[in-house]
């Protein structure tokens, strides 16, 4: 059958569900933004505070060690920003060095939380909270704008560079993930993974096609090699295959 005659897969009830969260927790930005920002955790380090985020981060790095960057999938607000506008992003990352900026920007931000620990003397308090007004992290007009810049900022990145561009080249979040990752793969441990029979593929594209972060999955089904630093682990391409080709669940790697 030719491309172009290829019936659209129906979205699955898994694939409905990501993305119903993902709409929450992009409303939810208003409340939830200071206990995710990275920037927020540099704000406390400044003061010697642990904050929300730097809880938080600390949580994500240990989830990607059994789940890879699931966070990114499922439930980043930042993630949700770009999805929700993805009619609108045609293109994907190009593969190469872009992709490796993000590397130097989560070293260079976890360089400048130690300094900023350091200069504050150290560790000298744990605030959950810090930065918010009763747990809210939006409380006024200018914080509001602030929000809305950053997150404009993050949507303009992807538009210009790719599907989920702003993850692939910048996201200090991502290098920690990906750090993650890479030492379950080295230890081999059972986590959460993909995996696929290559055998089986009748090469429809549609799980390149789909890919929320525009990765080449038919390559990587070819290849025989379903790990990726980019993977968002979405499950979206084990949902869109007609064939069932692409298996997501837990397992051993190899």
């Amino acid at each position: 059958m030719a491309k172009a005659d290829k019936p659209e897969q129906p979205a699955s009830s898994r694939q409905k569900y990501r993305r119903w969260i993902l709409l929450l927790t992009f409303i939810a930005i208003p409340v939830t933004i200071f206990y995710i920002s990275p920037i927020v955790i540099m704000m406390g380090a400044s003061e010697g505070i642990v904050t929300g985020s730097f809880l938080l981060y600390i949580v994500l790095f240990v989830l990607s060690l059994f789940a890879g960057r699931i966070w990114c999938g499922w439930l980043c607000p930042m993630g949700a920003c770009q999805e929700l506008g993805s009619r609108l992003i045609k293109k994907n990352v190009k593969e190469g060095w872009p992709n490796w900026i993000k590397y130097g920007v989560t070293l260079l931000w976890i360089a400048a939380i130690a300094n900023a620990f350091f200069a504050a003397g150290g560790v000298q308090g744990v605030d959950p909270f810090y930065g918010t007004i009763n747990g809210i992290s939006v409380s006024s007009l200018q914080v509001l704008m602030m929000v809305v810049m950053i997150f404009t900022g993050i949507f303009v990145v992807a538009f210009l560079t790719g599907k989920r561009g702003f993850c692939h080249i910048l996201c200090p979040i991502a290098g920690v993930m990906v750090l993650g990752r890479k030492i379950r793969n080295l230890a081999g441990w059972t986590a959460l993974e993909i995996d696929a029979d290559s055998g089986r593929c009748t090469d429809c594209l549609t799980c390149s096609e789909k890919c929320p972060a525009g990765l080449d999955v038919h390559g990587m089904v070819r290849k025989g090699t379903m790990e990726n630093p980019d993977c968002i682990m979405c499950a979206t391409c084990a949902d869109v295959c007609p064939e069932r080709v692409i298996r997501y669940g837990v397992g051993k790697g190899g």
